[in-house]
C-alpha cells in the first residue's frame, strides 16, 4: 500500500510539473499509430528535423528504442496521433517511485530513511525533470528507470527469473544501454542478490524468457535497416548535420574526454542579471545536480553485491561515454539516468544502519537543485509546451 501510495505520489508530482504539457517531439506516438497501420515507418506524419527520424530507403523511422511506443498503443487507438505522450511519461515517473519504495523496503531500510531516498530518485536527479516533459528522448530514460527498478525489486524479492528477464527486457527496450547489465542481472539471479543462494532454475527461466525478445529485436532490425542489429544510431550518426560525420561509427574513444567533462566537471554559468544561474545546454555535471550520489562510494556489505553493483554501474556508463553525443539540450546529465539505480541500491545499502545529516544535506541540496531545473526550463525554456 505504500508503494502504491508512494507511485501516486510521483506520477502526481510529474503531473504538476507537467502542468497539461503535450510534447511536440512525440516520436513514439508516430511510431505507436504506424504500427496500428501495419507498419515501422512514420513518412505520412513527419512533422520536419525536430524529430529524430533517420532516412533509409525512401522512409523515415524512429531511432529510438521501441518499447515506449507499444505502451502508448492503448492511448493511440483511443485519441489517434493526438495522444498525450506526457501522460505515459509521468505514469512511469510513478512507477519508477512506486519500484524505488519497495525495493528500500526490500534492502531492509527504515520508511523515514528509504523515504529520503526516494525523493532523492524523483526529485535530486533528472527523473522529475525527464518525466515532466515527455519527449521521446526523456520519456524512453523515464522507461528505462522504471523497469530496471522493478527488475531490482523483484531480484531482492522472490528472484523469479523470468519476471526479471521480462523487467530487463522492457529496460533495455526503452535505452538499450542498459543490454550491457544483462550478465549482471543474469549474474543476480543464479548466485543471488541480497544472500547468495544459487538456482539454476531461475537462471534457465531468465534465459528462456529472454529468447523471445531477442528474436523481436532482431526481426524489428531486419525490417528496418535490413540487419539484425540495431544500426539505427550509426545511420542517424551519418545523417546528424551538427555533431555527426558522414563516415565512421558514432562511438569511439575520441569522446571519451568531452563525456567525461559534461559528466564531472561542467558546472552552470553565472550571470549578473536574472536568474543569475544558467544550467548549459551540453550538461551540467553531477557534482552540482546530484551530489548525493557520493554516498554511494560508502556502500560496504555485502561485499559481493556491492562490487557487482559497480560493475553493472560501469558497464551500462560505458556506452553513453563513448558515445558522440551526452544529450542534447538537458538539464544535468540525463545519460546517468540509466545506471543511476543501481547507485540507488548502493546507496541503500550504506545507510541501512542510518542517514547522516551530512547527506541529508546533500539530498536536500540536489532535490532542491532539481526541482530550481524544472522550473527553469518551465519558465525560462519552454514556458509555452
Amino acid at each position: 500500500m505504500n508503494a502504491l501510495l508512494a507511485g501516486l505520489l510521483g506520477t502526481g508530482v510529474a503531473l504538476v510539473f507537467a502542468h497539461g504539457r503535450i510534447t511536440p517531439y512525440d516520436n513514439y506516438v508516430l511510431l505507436a499509430d504506424a504500427m496500428l497501420h501495419g507498419r515501422l515507418w512514420i513518412d505520412p506524419l513527419w512533422p520536419g528535423p525536430r524529430i529524430d527520424a533517420v532516412l533509409f530507403h525512401a522512409h523515415r523511422y524512429v531511432v529510438n528504442d521501441p518499447v515506449p511506443a507499444f505502451l502508448m498503443l492503448p492511448l493511440v487507438l483511443v485519441f489517434g496521433v493526438h495522444a498525450n505522450q506526457t501522460l505515459l511519461s509521468c505514469v512511469l515517473c510513478g512507477v519508477a517511485v512506486g519500484a524505488a519504495w519497495t525495493l528500500m523496503v526490500r534492502l531492509g531500510l527504515t520508511k523515514r530513511v528509504g523515504a529520503w531516498l526516494v525523493v532523492f530518485l524523483l526529485a535530486g536527479t533528472d527523473l522529475l525533470w525527464c518525466s515532466m516533459l515527455g519527449d521521446v528522448w526523456f520519456v524512453a530514460q523515464t522507461s528505462a528507470v522504471a523497469f530496471t527498478l522493478l527488475a531490482l525489486c523483484e531480484l531482492a524479492g522472490a528472484r523469479r527469473g523470468w519476471l526479471v528477464a521480462l523487467f530487463s527486457a522492457l529496460a533495455l527496450g526503452s535505452r538499450f544501454t542498459l543490454v550491457m547489465a544483462l550478465p549482471v542481472f543474469a549474474w543476480w539471479v543464479w548466485d543471488g542478490f541480497l544472500e547468495r543462494e544459487r538456482r539454476p532454475r531461475a537462471l534457465l527461466g531468465f534465459v528462456l524468457t529472454l529468447v523471445p525478445f531477442a528474436l523481436a529485436w532482431f526481426g524489428y532490425n531486419e525490417a528496418r535497416w535490413g540487419v539484425p542489429w540495431d544500426a539505427g544510431h550509426t545511420i542517424f550518426y551519418h545523417q546528424d548535420p551538427f555533431m555527426g560525420s558522414p563516415t565512421g561509427s558514432p562511438f569511439g574513444f575520441e569522446n571519451v574526454g568531452q563525456e567525461l567533462s559534461a559528466f564531472f566537471v561542467l558546472p552552470p554559468v553565472l550571470h549578473p542579471d536574472p536568474p543569475y544561474l544558467e544550467p548549459l545546454f551540453v550538461g551540467t555535471a553531477l557534482w552540482f545536480t546530484s551530489p548525493a550520489l557520493l554516498l554511494a562510494l560508502f556502500a560496504r556489505e555485502p561485499r559481493r553485491l556491492v562490487v557487482s553493483l559497480w560493475v553493472a554501474t560501469l558497464l551500462v556508463a560505458a556506452p553513453s561515454i563513448l558515445y558522440y553525443a551526452n544529450g542534447g539540450a538537458q538539464f544535468g546529465m540525463r545519460h546517468a539516468l540509466d545506471f543511476e539505480p543501481f547507485l540507488l541500491v548502493l546507496m541503500g545499502l550504506a545507510v541501512r544502519g542510518g542517514l547522516a545529516t551530512i547527506w541529508r544535506i546533500l539530498i536536500g541540496w540536489s532535490v532542491a537543485v532539481g526541482v530550481w531545473g524544472c522550473w527553469y526550463w518551465n519558465t525560462i525554456v519552454r514556458p509555452t509546451y
